[in-house]
């Protein structure tokens, strides 16, 4: 079975669409080499990947790439270069680990093939011993039919970042027309045209999201350090399993479904993966002496089925035994025990600041101050997880923690504890170990009326001490700024991502004091730029 298309045969397929992305609308050379643009990510002290696609010609040529990194956007100063051969073996991907790069730096990449050069990205290695100050964006839940991804070209325009956090949903799997804008179908359709469950569904998939002048410009600009949710695989998906696989309607055995999924991904972010197939995503970074960045994997590597529900229709009793089970995991109970080792590392090294970066909600999300739950696919059904990590906080008394989410379209600003309405204050169970902010989606939609959005919210917010900020209409981003007194998020909403818009408002404003795990409000802080944005 092929599992690759070459250029021409992609070009006809986005065509037969009416699609007409920005890098196919210069008719040269160049954009149709690099017609997926550049990429950088999965930073370290020394070295950053590199990833880019050479379109083939030919589904059986074998390709020869240089690439070249520079301390200068001009490409003048070079640092280091080399050579990367692909092939169909890998949908003509390219993903180079540059090594041998000074810690904390920025840095320039360009890539050349045929005889032809890329555009120039500009990456960043982590910083080694003093660090006053980290500043990152987070996104996730990017709906390439429910609109366009104005998100992503407001953070590319920023020059004061140092990465950007992806909390998964890069892609989404359903067939054209399905959870999808009406109103865009001619301008934002999806190839293929079913839903995405082989190899090479998932790899066409990916090359027509790496066609977004949005996306593609925010790879170019800034490093990414990223996970998966489920939209990578599946709706819902588990360890086993996901809601929306369905063998008896063609779509296959999950374990080959997931395996094309996990290597497709591994082919087109920039990450650092040991086989095609390497599904252990969860890691660790540090950044310099001010934090450490634990990025895990609440979807795929270890967790158990989701108990049965209905999502938005029914709410489930806490009472319900499975949710109390020890033998359910979220996680893996390798991925936990990981996590606590890394939490006690990071408190012995006297760490100010740790970082998670994640999928799911893990607030308690309850309309009966926590008779019931409101949906099991978060942390809630699987609260003996949750109670294990929240042990090790308080064992080690490892306070400043800051949780980073996706998944659910909306907005959140929580504090976590492991019961928000217990009714003495001085308990284990009232006390706040961390904060949690819930960024908006890129494009898929929240709650469709925002009238209706806010006095949900409301009624929400009104039984839930711990959830100081909720909005779930606005898509947009989140900024995280890190100093060593305090880590503050700032929410950027956009009015519309029914066309390429270029507004955007801040939200609101959050931040936990070091030492208080709690958040309160307050206003948005200025950096200044890092380092001089790739050149155009």
């Amino acid at each position: 079975m092929r599992t690759t298309l070459n250029r021409r045969e992609l070009l006809a397929a986005l065509s037969a669409l009416g699609l007409a992305p920005s890098a196919f609308a210069r008719d040269d050379e160049a954009s149709l080499t690099f017609v997926q643009g550049v990429a950088s990510g999965d930073p370290q002290r020394d070295r950053v990947m590199l990833w880019t696609r050479v379109a083939p010609v030919d589904p059986t040529e074998t390709l020869r790439v240089r690439w070249t990194v520079a301390a200068d956007p001009g490409m003048k100063q070079v640092r280091q270069t080399g050579r990367f051969v692909t092939d169909r073996r890998r949908d003509f991907t390219v993903k180079v680990d540059a090594a041998g790069l000074k810690p904390g730096l920025t840095y320039y990449y360009q890539f050349e093939a045929r005889g032809v050069k890329s555009p120039i990205g500009r990456t960043r290695t982590l910083p080694v011993g003093r660090v006053d100050r980290l500043r990152l964006a987070f996104a996730s839940c990017a709906n390439y039919p429910h609109g366009y991804f104005n998100a992503y070209a407001r953070i590319a325009e920023r020059d004061d970042l140092d990465f950007v956090l992806h909390l998964g949903d890069y892609i989404y799997e359903y067939k054209l027309g399905e959870y999808a804008d009406p109103e865009l179908q001619a301008q934002r359709a999806v190839v293929p045209t079913h839903e995405i469950s082989t190899l090479a569904d998932y790899r066409l998939r990916y090359a027509l999201y790496r066609t977004d002048p949005d996306l593609q410009e925010l790879h170019r600009q800034h490093p990414f350090i990223t996970v998966w949710d489920d939209h990578e695989t599946a709706n819902n998906s588990w360890r086993d399993g996901a809601e929306n696989h369905n063998p008896d309607q063609g779509e296959g055995d999950w374990q080959l479904r997931r395996r094309g999924a996990v290597q497709a991904y591994n082919e087109y972010m920039p990450i650092r993966s040991v086989s095609p197939s390497d599904d252990k995503i969860y890691q660790s970074l540090r950044f310099g002496d001010l934090a450490d960045i634990l990025m895990l994997d609440t979807r795929l590597h270890g967790r158990d089925q989701q108990i049965d529900f209905k999502p938005g229709e029914s709410d489930v009793p806490a009472s319900e035994p499975q949710l109390a089970d020890p033998q359910r995991t979220l996680l893996g109970f390798d991925q936990e025990a990981w996590l606590a080792r890394e939490l006690r590392k990071s408190k012995d090294r006297q760490q100010p600041w740790r970082i998670l970066g994640q999928q799911v909600m893990m607030a308690q999300l309850s309309r009966t101050q926590g008779r019931t739950i409101r949906n099991p696919d978060q942390w809630d059904g699987y609260g003996p997880t949750r109670e294990r990590l929240f042990e090790v906080l308080r064992e080690r008394d490892i306070r400043n923690n800051v949780v980073l989410t996706g998944d659910i379209h909306s907005t959140w600003c929580n504090d976590l504890s492991s019961n928000p309405w217990a009714t003495s204050a001085t308990a284990d169970e009232a006390r706040i170990v961390g904060v949690e902010f819930v960024g908006p989606a890129v494009s898929s939609p929240g709650e469709r009326d925002p009238a209706q959005a806010a006095s949900n919210s409301e009624r929400l917010r009104s039984v839930s001490p711990h959830m100081k900020y909720i909005e779930r209409y606005s898509r947009g981003y989140g900024i995280l700024d890190v100093t060593r007194d305090r880590a503050q998020c700032e929410f950027y909403h956009l009015p519309t991502v029914s066309v390429r818009d270029s507004r955007q408002q801040l939200a609101v404003a959050y931040a936990s004091e070091a030492g208080n795990n709690a958040l309160k409000p307050t206003t948005a802080e200025a950096r200044d730029a890092l380092a001089e944005q790739a050149p155009k």
